[in-house]
């Protein structure tokens, strides 16, 4: 292996070997807590943009299988159609893998899509500082001496849900209930809990007017998805004239933070986010929670939500916003993937909560 260092903004240094792609590359660097789903995290669009460092120390270790698709042609392994981290960052690489379904190793995969990794860093060290100091720059560069101009790059300060949003329409068809579903940048399970449920899905770009388009539908889902919601802005405007419609609105991750800001609230960058799949949320109607999978960088500030909003589920750890619903029409969101993949499937009947109201 190559010697390689992870070069953070506030000047740190990490020393280690890089695996994947030879590729120097840079991003926002953030940490996730998961103990398995490498390859459908680093699928998750939501990651478009980062420098993903799993806080589980081994990675790597089940390989990677290949690509196979389910009945609606979606795929069962990936996320998405590519890994769209700009790199990943972990403790030790296993480069012995070991799984009855193992095509490949990690290795290998991320050389495929030209996706660098470095192994050997510190991560408990790394989680601590961006914990203490909140997620920073950074990049992962192979030769200090060759590559280290490479260039700086904020997520945040681009519209990266273009990036990875639906060019065009595409129609899922099911049964006779519709929905628009809003891509910013969703995961390929989302799209199957509603073909399970029986739901036609008209996937649509994250700028797409459905309304000027004259489709016939029944409620509206907004996605996950990447990025500062505020740079959002068409699809701000869209969710506002399904509000203005009393159309059933369903949110789910960027979807959430969007919602609540058609509705009037603000949203503000978290110090290190929220990502992995054991966040303990509570339902503050009945006081239950569940534990689950989160991907996100930034939330609702609770004191900003119009009268006619409310807080549903709240944060166990940080007490920030999981979840607003209006009082008295079809409108609720998470924070949270009720989806999983991967995760916990505690929240999966919010998918049925939806359909319910349609």
């Amino acid at each position: 292996m190559k010697k390689g260092r992870l070069v953070l903004k506030d000047g740190t240094s990490y020393e280690g070997y890089i695996f994947g792609a030879e590729k120097s590359t840079a991003g926002e660097v953030v940490f996730s807590t998961g103990m398995v789903g490498y390859a459908e995290s680093m699928t998750d669009p939501s990651f478009q943009g980062q420098l993903l460092t799993f806080t589980y120390p081994l990675i790597g270790n089940y390989g990677v299988p290949n690509e196979a698709l389910d009945k609606y042609k979606i795929s069962k392994i990936f996320e998405s159609d590519r890994i769209h981290a700009k790199g990943i960052i972990v403790g030790e690489y296993s480069q012995n893998y070991n799984h009855w379904n193992a095509a490949k190793s990690l290795s290998d995969w991320m050389k495929e899509q030209g996706i660098i990794g470095i192994t050997g860093i510190d991560t408990r060290a790394l989680t601590q500082l961006l914990r203490d100091k909140g997620s920073q720059l950074g990049k992962i560069i192979v030769d200090p001496v060759k590559d280290q101009d490479v260039p700086e790059y904020n997520p945040n300060t681009y519209n990266i849900v273009e990036e990875v949003s639906i060019k065009k329409p595409k129609v899922y068809q099911a049964g006779p209930k519709r929905i628009i579903m809003i891509d910013c940048g969703v995961k390929n399970n989302t799209i199957r809990h509603f073909l399970n449920r029986n739901i036609t899905v008209i996937r649509v770009p994250w700028d797409y007017d459905y309304f000027a388009a004259k489709e016939k539908f029944d409620g509206v889902f907004i996605s996950n998805g990447p990025g500062n919601p505020e740079m959002c802005v068409k699809t701000i405007e869209m969710i506002q004239k399904g509000f203005e419609q009393k159309i059933p609105t369903f949110g789910i991750c960027l979807g959430n933070q969007l919602m609540g800001l058609a509705a009037g609230a603000k949203t503000y960058k978290l110090r290190y986010g929220n990502r992995g799949q054991n966040q303990p949320c509570v339902d503050l109607e009945t006081g239950s929670c569940y534990m689950t999978s989160q991907n996100h960088g930034f939330a609702i500030n609770a004191k900003t939500l119009p009268k006619d909003w409310k807080v549903w589920f709240e944060n166990a750890n940080d007490k920030t916003v999981e979840g607003i619903k209006h009082t008295k029409l079809p409108f609720f969101s998470v924070q949270f993937h009720p989806e999983a993949a991967p995760g916990p499937m505690d929240t999966e009947n919010l998918f049925d909560k939806f359909v319910k109201i349609l």
